[in-house]
Order: C-alpha cells, then sequence, then structure tokens
C-alpha cells in the first residue's frame, strides 16, 4: 500500500497547483485509493484548521492565496482611473488588492460587476494580483430602500434618503407581498429603459412610522451588520470566565468604573493613589484597567472576522448594533461590580504637572468595586454624595480629582483643540417616540475619564513603539492649506486674526477660539474651526494627532466597540509574550487593510447616527410645522443654507429659491451667499429666524423658511398658491429639456 504524503507535502502540492487542488485531484496525485481517502480527508481537515490552507468552492488552496481562476467584484475607479477588485470566492471574505487589466475589445466595466478572470500573483506593494477578463457575469444589483406604494399593477417605491427624489417601478409578481405604506429592501433589476427603473422586493421591514424603525432604516440603509452569523454566536457560547493562569493579581486595587447613566457595556476601570516615592512630591500613580477581549476574540476565529467587517460597535438613540454578541460585549468582558473581570492593565506614573514619568503594562484579574455614572461621581466631589458614593468619597474619588487636577495642567501646557460643541441627547420612550431632546452636560467627571483615557493611549503607543511592534496609530493630520485659509477668511470677516507664516498648531486655534468666545461669532467660529480639520483615521504609519497635540496617539481604551483597540491589545500581548492570542502574522501583514476597513466602517456608523438622529428630530418636530424657531446658519451651499435650530440642535434646509426674490452669489471661500440686488451676505453663524414648513420623519429632512437674519427681515420670496413648493430635481431637468426643444 502507498505511504500516505506528509502534510507539508500536501501544503506544498497545493502551493505549486492551485488550479488542481480538489480532494480527488490531491488524492490523484499521490495515488490515494480506497481506504486511505479518509485519512487524507483527515490530513486535509487538520492543514485547514491549522490555517495552512484554506476550502473555497470544493478546492483547496494555500492560505492567503487566491485560486488562479475566480469570481471577482469590480470596485469604483480609483484617483488614477484604475479598476480593482476584489475576490467574491465562496469562503474568502478579505482578499488581497486586485488590479483589472482590460485588452482591447473587452466590455467596460463599472463599479459592482461580477466577473470571472483569470490571476495573476505579482509582487508589488500596491497590489498583490493583476486579473484579465474571461467574461462578465452580471451586475451586484444596487440596494433601494423605501416606502412601497401599491397601484394597479404592482407599485412604486419612494426612497426615504435625503435628497434622493428617483422613485422605483415594481411589477407585480416582484412584490413579495409588500403592503402599501411598508418600508422595504429592494434591489434593481433589468436594464433601464422609459419611465421608472425596476426593482425588486427583497425584504419587508414593516411600519416606517413604528417603534425604532428610524435606527432600522440607518442600518439597513447603510449596510451595517445587525446579525451575528451562528458560527459567532457559537464561538462566543463557549466562552468561559478566565483563570488566573499567567496573569496578575489586581482583585485588591479598588478599581472603579465610570460611565453613562445608560451605558450597555463597561471596558474601563480607574484608580489613583498619590505617589509615596519622595522624589515625586506631589506626583500621583494612575491605574487604568481595560477589558482583555483578545483572551475571547482570538485572531482568525469567526468572532474576529465578524468583529473585524463590523469594526466598531454603532450607537443609536433606541439601541445598539456591538461589535460582540452581548454574551461577551455585556458580560463576560464587561467589568461590572462585584465580579472578577480578565483585564490589561497600565501603571502610570505623574509628576504634579501632570507629565507621565513612567508606564508599566500588566495583564491581570481585577474586581471593580463599584459601577458608578458621571452625574453621580459628580455630585458625590461636589458634596451631595448618595448611599454608594459616600464610602468611596475619600479613598478613592478625591485622589481621583486631584489626579485630574495634575493632568489638566499638563493638557493646558500641551494644548489640545478645545472646541466648545455641545452634543445632544435624544430621549426615547418604549413606544420609540421622542420624549425630549436636550444638549448633554459636561461634567469634570467626564473631563477626568477622558484625560485618563488619553493618558493610556499614549502608553499604549509609546509601549508598542518601545518593543518595535506593529500596531495601528489614531491618526489626525492637520488641516490642508486651503481649509486653513477658508478658515482664515472667517475669522477675518468677523474682525478676529489666525496667525499666518508659521507652522500651525493647535495653541494658535485655540487663540482664536479664545477670541470669539462670548462674543456673536462664538459658535461661527468653533463651527467653521471644526470644518477645517481633516478626519481621523487609523493607519500602521505614525503621523501624530494634531487635534490632541500627540507624537504618539493609539486607541487602547475600548476593545468591546472599537476593533483598533483590539489590535492594540493583541500588539502588547505579542511584545510581551503574554500569550498565544497576540498579534498574528496575518495581523502584521494586512495592518493598512484594517486600518483602511475600520476606519471607513467608523465613518459608516457616524453616518447612520447622524441619520438616525435626523429622522427622529423631525418626527419629534413635525407637530409643529408653522411655528417660528431662533438659529444660526451652520452651513452654507450653492443650493441653499443650513441652519441648526438652537433649541433641538436639529439641522434644516432653507434652499435657495425660498431666500427671496433675487439672485444669490455663493462664495466657496468665504462660505457665503450674497445677493444681487440687496447686497445682503448670509454666511456661517449667523443668527436666523426661520419658520419650520417641512418635517418628514421618514427621510429626516427639515425644510425651513427663512424671516430675518440677524434681526433684519428678509424679502419673502414669490410664491405659488401660498405656500413655498420646491422643484424637484428631476422636474426641473425636464422643463430644460422641453424649453430646449421649443426652441
Amino acid at each position: 500500500m502507498k505511504t500516505l504524503p506528509s502534510k507539508d507535502e500536501i501544503r506544498q502540492w497545493i502551493s505549486q497547483n492551485p488550479g488542481l487542488a480538489a480532494k480527488r485531484d490531491i488524492a490523484k496525485a499521490f495515488g490515494i485509493k480506497g481506504d486511505q481517502r479518509i485519512e487524507l480527508k483527515r490530513l486535509l481537515r487538520e492543514l485547514e484548521g491549522e490555517g495552512v490552507v484554506e476550502k473555497t468552492a470544493r478546492r483547496f488552496h494555500e492560505k492567503g492565496v487566491l485560486p488562479p481562476v475566480a469570481v471577482l467584484q469590480v470596485l469604483p475607479p480609483d484617483g488614477n482611473g484604475d479598476l480593482y477588485a476584489k475576490p467574491l470566492e465562496e469562503g474568502v471574505e478579505e482578499g488581497p488588492r486586485i488590479l483589472i487589466i482590460l485588452k482591447k475589445g473587452d466590455p467596460a466595466l463599472g463599479a459592482g460587476d461580477r466577473i470571472l478572470a483569470r490571476l495573476a500573483k505579482v509582487d508589488l506593494d500596491d497590489y498583490a494580483y493583476e486579473a484579465r477578463l474571461i467574461r462578465a457575469l452580471g451586475s451586484n444589483p444596487a440596494k433601494v430602500l423605501g416606502i412601497f406604494r401599491a397601484g394597479s399593477e404592482g407599485g412604486r417605491i419612494v426612497p426615504v434618503g435625503k435628497g434622493d427624489d428617483k422613485e422605483w417601478r415594481v411589477a407585480s409578481d416582484m412584490m413579495a407581498g409588500a403592503k402599501d405604506g411598508e418600508l422595504v429592501e429592494a434591489e434593481a433589476v433589468g436594464g433601464r429603459r422609459l419611465g421608472l427603473p425596476a426593482a425588486r422586493i427583497v425584504a419587508r421591514l414593516g411600519d416606517p412610522a413604528g417603534p425604532r424603525a428610524a435606527s432600522l432604516i440607518a442600518i439597513h440603509q447603510h449596510g451595517i451588520p445587525d446579525t451575528f452569523p451562528d458560527a459567532v454566536i457559537l464561538e462566543a457560547d463557549r466562552a468561559e470566565p478566565v483563570g488566573m493562569v499567567g496573569r496578575e493579581d489586581l482583585r485588591d486595587l479598588p478599581l472603579v468604573t465610570i460611565d453613562p447613566v445608560d451605558a450597555r457595556d463597561r471596558d474601563d476601570a480607574v484608580y489613583a493613589e498619590v505617589d509615596k516615592d519622595p522624589g515625586n512630591i506631589g506626583g500621583f500613580v494612575i491605574w487604568v484597567a481595560i477589558a482583555d477581549v483578545a483572551h475571547y476574540v482570538t485572531p482568525g476565529s469567526a468572532l474576529d472576522r465578524e468583529a473585524r467587517k463590523r469594526g466598531n460597535s454603532t450607537y443609536f438613540p433606541d439601541r445598539v448594533v456591538p461589535m460582540l454578541p452581548d454574551i461577551l460585549s455585556g458580560d463576560l468582558c464587561s467589568l461590572h461590580e462585584g465580579v472578577d473581570r480578565a483585564c490589561i492593565a497600565v501603571r502610570m506614573v505623574i509628576d504634579a504637572g501632570g507629565h507621565k514619568r513612567s508606564h508599566r503594562f500588566v495583564r491581570g484579574m481585577m474586581r471593580s468595586v463599584a459601577s458608578l455614572h458621571y452625574a453621580q461621581v459628580q455630585a458625590a466631589v461636589d458634596g451631595s454624595p448618595d448611599d454608594k458614593t459616600a464610602p468611596l468619597l475619600e479613598p478613592i474619588l478625591k485622589p481621583l480629582y486631584a489626579a485630574y487636577a495634575a493632568l489638566a495642567r499638563a493638557r493646558e501646557a500641551r494644548q489640545p483643540l478645545d472646541l466648545e460643541l455641545p452634543e445632544r441627547k435624544i430621549e426615547i420612550d418604549d413606544q420609540g417616540r421622542v420624549t425630549s431632546v436636550a444638549f448633554k452636560e459636561r461634567l469634570l467627571a467626564h473631563r477626568l475619564i477622558e484625560d485618563c483615557m488619553i493618558l493610556a493611549n499614549v502608553a499604549a503607543a509609546e509601549e508598542l513603539i518601545r518593543l518595535k511592534r506593529p500596531l495601528l496609530f489614531r491618526v489626525h493630520e492637520e488641516p490642508s492649506p486651503q481649509k486653513l485659509e477658508g478658515l482664515r477668511e472667517v475669522a477675518e470677516g468677523a474682525g478676529l486674526t489666525l496667525a499666518k507664516g508659521q507652522v500651525l498648531q493647535t495653541r494658535h486655534l485655540n487663540q482664536l477660539l479664545s477670541q470669539a468666545q462670548g462674543t456673536e461669532f462664538d459658535e461661527l467660529i468653533n463651527l467653521s474651526t471644526l470644518r477645517s480639520m481633516t478626519q481621523a483615521y487609523y493607519h500602521p504609519e505614525n503621523f501624530g494627532h494634531f487635534g490632541l497635540a500627540l507624537q504618539n496617539y493609539a486607541h487602547f481604551t475600548s476593545p468591546i466597540r472599537r476593533y483598533s483597540d483590539l489590535i492594540v491589545h493583541r500588539a502588547l500581548i505579542a511584545g510581551h509574550g503574554w500569550g498565544k492570542d497576540g498579534l498574528s502574522a496575518w495581523d502584521e501583514e494586512n495592518l493598512e487593510e484594517t486600518g483602511k476597513l475600520i476606519s471607513e466602517a467608523e465613518r459608516r456608523s457616524m453616518a447612520a447616527e447622524r441619520d438616525t438622529n435626523d429622522r427622529y428630530l423631525a418626527a419629534y418636530l413635525a407637530d409643529r410645522v408653522g411655528a417660528e424657531f431662533a438659529g444660526r446658519i451652520s452651513g452654507v451651499q450653492r443650493f441653499g443654507l443650513f441652519v441648526r435650530l438652537d433649541e433641538t440642535g436639529a439641522d434644516g434646509l432653507i434652499p435657495i429659491r425660498a431666500l427671496g426674490r433675487e439672485f444669490f452669489h455663493y462664495d466657496e471661500g468665504s462660505q457665503t451667499l450674497r445677493g444681487s440686488e440687496t447686497g445682503v451676505t448670509l454666511g456661517l453663524g449667523q443668527k436666523v429666524i426661520v419658520r419650520l414648513s417641512e418635517a418628514v420623519p421618514v427621510t429626516g429632512g427639515l425644510i425651513l423658511e427663512l424671516l430675518s437674519v440677524e434681526g433684519a427681515t428678509m424679502r419673502p420670496p414669490r410664491r405659488k398658491g401660498g405656500k413655498y413648493q420646491p422643484r424637484k430635481p428631476a422636474q426641473a431637468a425636464a422643463k430644460r429639456r422641453l424649453v430646449r426643444k421649443r426652441r
């Protein structure tokens, strides 16, 4: 009987023959017959379990290597017009970068098209494969989310996206049983013909005005994964509490968690005490302990793949879409009061000026002595402790505030960007109705936790730099010269100055904000400064954090809800040799791609959260149509003005046609609209009185009418039938075509 090949021999053969790597091909190559096929199957399962090979579409191939022929999906062109693709092979969730090489005669390809292509591996920095078209397979249908309106022969879908006026036709055999007025998800079908484009309903989502519909719309509209695959739930359900092996016992440290009153997870705990070192008079020792998520979410696991895809948890007023299943995020990883929890903690020593002198990381076991909320802690320190905080006041809370006072001195010297932008909180009742909209109070307790977390994040970045370990930095680059010049123009228009001709630092922007503080231009300058900032992102290269005025910064303190922090935890585990669940070779090789994915996921969540808030605010204001509100101009565009209402913080649009009877010139540099006849100038930050003309909860749209600017009454626009009626873009285009035809 022929001897079975070793696992290494099988791996080498699969690597050399990627196009023939079905089980029968492997058996034929090694002359394996009869009962030996069972042993071959066992060896292949072991290789797959060890992560050496992967099985896709009944073929085995070396892990991380694509087969020579694969199904791909075309991605949008990059800045140079080049087309790239991602693999759609069964079982391949993330793939390498693939450049499409088209030859003369190949059909034009667009984003979403699916193709069968021949792949060639290349050794280049920009991409790993080149793809040559075999044949086009069709497109990935466009997704549609909207309200179904039944008709005599099927119906139509009215989109719920703000600013989207394109409707879709649904044939009677593609309704999937949808009822009139239901919220539905559909996909485009067929080519574009005369009339409305066609769509097929694929999911019925219920009453668009029902409880929690606002966040449901955002989840579907932005493609946020909100259900966990069975394999992920199975892994989470198998998780068990962690033992003490290989951990430092921190259970005697009186760590506390301080979170919002409605916190859904608790991933950080703090403790501070006066440093007893005689060489550090006035200094403190600060402990920050963070949930050890890496123990449960190991590299390459189903939990890991799902967490990487989600990137972060997404928070709505009525629900949370977590990065991890609740048994982990709400239980085993959450640092609940009075229970043992695995953690990665950092002990930091600061001097009297709040500067970090040293730090030490440990993988430990902690036990929180109390789960507190911000207002409760602040009330205790301000002289009104309750039964829970009274015994904690002297030994725990006051030392924390004293340590914070030192950190505040360091922050003042560092001068991070100090914007004053109040955050609003939308309260929802059990029926999904908005009961109140208020601005969150900013307490010293918030700043205390924020400064402790920033210090721990700095320590994590510096530790991994010292260990020469790869990681994802939190990067925030300085504003572009163009945006900075725009901010300078706004400042000069307000009679303020922004330093010029020197390297920009956050202290220069803080000086501008300080000049505006307490004046009529306060909100204008804060908004304009915010708009001049670049978006923060994750990257394995360290470009610094401009907004925080820090050179070394990484996210370490929230691994329950951010994948970036989990990567940093794994890097610390690998760097200190704390276990086999540290950063894997695959993690290291794909850090840049991971950073890009989770940065995009973060922006996706922010957009979904913003849209949901807009929908809830529109529902809250729907019964006040016709009422007048005070506000400030928060945005200026060619098509109109955005106004933020003082009472709720809601943003509404004043269409350009509703501004008055004259033509308005748009100046992008100064962010203003200027009337051609009156010379009236409308710009950021101006106080206005507006009337609410329309509130559409399903889209979150608010349409406003401008009544006065800085106390001066505006001339009313020409009206039809006594009511402003904005023309839809499609109607406007049709009218222009008709005019040209008549000419």
